[in-house]
């Protein structure tokens, strides 16, 4: 396993949790969140069928470009806030483990 395996394993019910919160709470002002949702849950399948190593890469540049690298509204709430957080911290355990 790597960083980014085990920190998206250890914080998988939270992620799961938070990212549907964010698309009901934020969703009509911030509907890129759905798209966040779509690119953790492909995360998600990726690491239940694999017992490898899955190559995260190109899905965490799809969600920097989508969030322009994580940057929180002003109008958010602290879930909302939390989850572009983990989401950051899973993306630069990725880049350490790339490099």
């Amino acid at each position: 396993m790597t960083k980014v395996t085990d920190y998206l394993k250890e914080n998988q019910a939270t992620l799961d949790l938070y990212t549907t919160a964010i698309t009901r709470a934020h969703g009509a002002h911030h509907p890129e969140v759905f798209q966040v949702k779509a690119l953790y849950d492909s995360i998600s399948q990726k690491l239940a069928e694999t017992t490898e190593n899955p190559d995260l890469s190109a899905t965490f540049a799809q969600l920097r470009e989508l969030t322009a690298d994580y940057q929180i509204p002003d109008d958010v709430c602290p879930t909302f806030t939390a989850t572009y957080q983990m989401l950051a911290k899973a993306d630069s355990l990725q880049e350490v483990t790339e490099g």
